[in-house]
């Protein structure tokens, strides 16, 4: 059974008006299949998601990443004490353990997950599944103290001249207590909400997920009656675009650079990454050998593209 690190991505899940349509079109934009007994959706047989009915028409249709916890009680206690708010506190939803919801100090809102007989994700960094989280915020340094001392994110602020940014850009690195800080424990980062936003874009989380094909499978999109918010465009990490889809729920795509080794090394280094992220606890730090430098790389952000 893995096992997830406090604070890091554990589950993603869709809350959505129509739960069929939203099966059809994920269905065929990623090729997930769904398990009929349960709202989970596979790929390749292996968990990577949640697709859930949206049950209150006041909710937003949305992606919300789950974060591990081995006590959700106590971790929304500490949530309360950083500023940030419990928008549900803990309840147990039977094999699926504790879950929650929460607010950091912008008003980005992510879940909690307690572990139960089922861990979430079984696959992460391929095509099909998760890759990435992005927290939008208009309070950064509210937002990354609150990170810091809630969960323990290890961060590193990017220099815009690594991203080839403007001297403006402003994009931190986390990795999880614990970890080696660098590529291959890093899970997520913080952008600024600068005025090139719209004003009544409130914080938030912008989740991505692994394609092999970002131009394709924007195309696919919008055939499925998605939309395209902000077109593909490249980065050092590799092809990105946001995107929502046929009930609006918003998300990123990144497919890795073209010229990355596509085959062995692309899964290799998935899997490096996510036995990172999943074995460890806080205090166990890993360091490969010959590589002591600590300095973490940066990952693909949507921030210079990302206004709608």
């Amino acid at each position: 059974m893995a096992v997830f690190t406090e604070g890091t991505p554990c589950w993603v899940e869709a809350q959505l008006p129509d739960l069929e349509a939203g099966k059809r079109f994920y269905g065929e934009l990623f090729g997930w299949t769904f398990d009929p007994d349960r709202d989970e959706a596979l790929s390749d047989g292996k968990r990577v998601a949640g697709l859930i009915p949206k049950r209150d028409g006041r909710m937003p249709t949305t992606w919300t990443v789950y974060l591990a916890t081995d006590d959700a009680g106590l971790l929304s206690g500490r949530i309360k004490a950083a500023g940030g708010q419990m928008i549900m506190e803990p309840y147990p939803v039977g094999p699926f353990g504790v879950l929650a919801l929460a607010a950091d100090p912008g008003g980005a809102v992510f879940g909690l997950r307690q572990a139960g007989d089922d861990d979430g994700f079984e696959k992460t960094m391929l095509p099909g599944s998760f890759c990435w989280m992005e927290v939008y915020t208009r309070e950064k340094d509210a937002v990354d103290t609150f990170y810091a001392s809630v969960f323990g994110y290890l961060g590193r602020q990017v220099e815009p001249d690594e991203e080839g940014r403007e001297s403006d850009f402003d994009y931190r690195v986390w990795s999880p207590p614990g970890s080696r800080p660098g590529d291959d424990s890093a899970f997520g980062g913080r952008a600024v909400l600068t005025g090139a936003f719209p004003a009544e874009m409130p914080g938030h989380i912008l989740i991505y997920f692994a394609v092999t094909d970002c131009d394709e499978t924007c195309a696919r999109a919008v055939a499925l009656g998605g939309r395209v918010t902000n077109p593909p465009f490249d980065t050092p990490h590799g092809r990105i675009a946001v995107l929502h889809d046929n009930q609006g729920a918003r998300f990123a795509v990144l497919a890795e650079p073209a010229d990355e080794p596509a085959d062995k090394p692309a899964t290799e280094r998935a899997a490096e990454r996510t036995a990172e992220r999943t074995a460890g606890r806080a205090g166990e730090a890993h360091v490969e050998p010959g590589d002591e430098s600590g300095e973490p790389a940066e990952k693909p952000s949507a921030a210079s593209g990302d206004m709608r």
